[in-house]
């Protein structure tokens, strides 16, 4: 068995959670509410205050899917109840952030300031000017947009100038030396 996929989900307090048919799962909370259509072939009981997520046999595919779909239904209850929170940091001499209404401004190296708007649902605030935190209730939405902004100046290996994770280890190397 799938050691994730057979763990139940429990469910918090304040959330509920509805299956529909083709299983259409919807989970609502305190934060919003987050649905998302699951393989069919996976069978997703609701128990009590438990989430049973079980496959129909034991082919190499319904094993993967096993614990992909507990592993995304458990997604979406943390997030309607905690919600998720990436935290990049803003690296480089004259490089910083601002923000104007729900348009996030980067200054990074460029002839022309970089403009990002924020999507549905997601949300950044700043801490000064060089931190940018991305907050949501959709763990998918909040790594691709952290992802988009970290590609507009992604980290150089020499002086570690551009856009990291906060807890993004950035591998150094050592800059070229003059003749002898």
């Amino acid at each position: 068995m799938s050691r994730i996929g057979r763990m139940p989900i429990a469910i918090p307090a304040g959330v509920t959670v509805e299956v529909a048919e083709n299983n259409k799962v919807t989970v609502k909370g305190p934060k919003g509410t987050l649905e998302r259509v699951l393989p069919a072939e996976m069978d997703i009981k609701v128990e009590g205050t438990e989430i049973v997520v079980s496959r129909p046999n034991d082919l190499k595919k319904m094993k993967s899917l096993h614990g992909l779909t507990r592993t995304l239904i458990n997604n979406m209850v943390i997030g309607v109840t905690e919600g998720y929170e990436k935290k990049l940091e803003v690296n480089g001499v004259g490089y910083r952030a601002q923000k104007q209404g729900k348009k996030l401004i980067l200054s990074l190296g460029y002839s022309h300031p970089v403009e990002m708007e924020d999507p549905e649902g997601i949300e950044t605030t700043l801490d000064g000017q060089n931190i940018i935190f991305v907050k949501g209730i959709n763990k998918e939405k909040v790594g691709q947009y952290a992802a988009e902004i970290r590609s507009k100046r992604a980290p150089e290996p020499y002086k570690g100038k551009g856009i990291k994770y906060a807890d993004e280890v950035i591998r150094r190397k050592v800059g070229k030396t003059g003749k002898k």
